[in-house]
């Protein structure tokens, strides 16, 4: 990988980033990297290769809309961290649909282990949540639950 590649996957993600107004997921896949690297170095190897290949090449050259490569390499990052399972779309009514295809950058994806108490994790947030969304993300993702007040 040629530095040349690197700084033009770099741009084109910068610069998608400031057309769409996404959310920006690197900080939170670079997590799940170091969490991984200390859990399997086999399998944290192979998410490296996949970013290069699949985020940095494929952006680099124009191959690959910037958004796409990296949600893409999002949902595999996911499935590697946190164990088998599906990765699904919840809509703004808060209704779960399979993820066909590639993530969009205004979806919310989320991927739900298998594994029991295994806690789902954002692949994708759309710029604003719906209400439905954000009670999603607050039971699924970070485990807590609104008990509804008499006020």
């Amino acid at each position: 990988m040629t530095q040349d590649i690197a700084a033009a996957a770099d741009r084109r993600f910068s610069e998608r980033l400031a057309a769409t107004g996404a959310r920006d997921p690197r900080e939170f896949y670079r997590g799940l990297l170091r969490e991984l690297r200390e859990r399997d170095e086999t399998v944290y190897r192979e998410m490296v290769v996949l970013y290069e290949t699949s985020v940095i090449q494929a952006v680099g050259r124009g191959d690959a809309d910037p958004l796409e490569a990296w949600l893409g390499f999002g949902v595999a990052l996911a499935g590697a961290s946190a164990g088998a399972g599906s990765a699904v779309v919840i809509d703004d009514s808060g209704r779960a649909s399979p993820l066909e295809g590639v993530p969009r950058w205004d979806q919310l994806v989320l991927h739900l282990p298998e594994a029991r108490g295994v806690r789902a994790l954002p692949v994708g947030l759309p710029p604003e949540l719906s209400e439905a969304q954000r009670a999603t993300v607050d039971l699924l993702v970070k485990g807590k639950v609104r008990i509804p007040s008499d006020e």
